[in-house]
């Protein structure tokens, strides 16, 4: 196992659909566990395939939640669906989002309170649970980063706005990254 550099927004496998997983053999669960590894230096509660430039439809979390659901896991090639997302304004202080591809920024959001997901794990036996509250969020947050979306694409036009000018401050480029237990975290931790 090994702790994998996090890219960061404006790196393009970050911005494209990821290819589904064919093949579940060593190579796939040493990915894998590279990825947890990596999740968990970082302090995140997820980390999609995408964020360390592997463009494939794989995520791990780590989230206690009160769903009955093991508090860590990994999804391969999911299947999302959301119920309704509120179209009230989202609460900065209580919806505030982060990821670890736009460090050091955290944005509010309105997500789904309720998903159910489908997939499988590194094996490829099939995976399916229902989530909800703040475990619902990291599932589609995760999920995003598997079609080509951030967070950030999906904020209002008001936090949109904000959220740009932070980026371009940033002056992120195309190979722009982070290593988790090297480079200073981003977040804090």
């Amino acid at each position: 196992m090994s702790i994998r550099p996090i890219v960061i927004s404006g790196n393009p496998v970050l911005h494209r659909p990821a290819a589904r997983v064919t093949e579940f053999d060593d190579a796939l669960r040493d990915l894998i566990a590279d990825m947890h590894e990596t999740m968990d230096a970082s302090h995140g509660v997820g980390l999609a395939a995408p964020q360390i430039g592997v463009c494939l439809r794989i995520f791990t979390y780590i989230f206690e939640n009160e769903d009955g659901v093991a508090p860590r896991g990994t999804l391969v090639n999911p299947v999302l669906t959301t119920g309704k997302i509120s179209e009230k304004a989202p609460d900065p202080d209580e919806e505030a989002e982060g990821c670890l591809s736009v460090p050091s920024q955290a944005w509010p959001l309105k997500r789904a309170d309720w998903i159910r997901i489908a997939g499988q794990d590194g094996n490829g036996d099939p995976v399916a649970f229902e989530a909800t509250g703040w475990f619902a969020r990291v599932m589609q947050h995760e999920y995003d980063h598997l079609d080509g979306k951030l967070y950030v694409d999906r904020l209002n036009p008001k936090w949109s706005r904000k959220a740009r000018k932070a980026i371009a401050r940033e002056k992120w480029g195309t190979d722009s990254s982070w290593l988790p237990g090297v480079d200073e975290d981003p977040f804090g931790h």
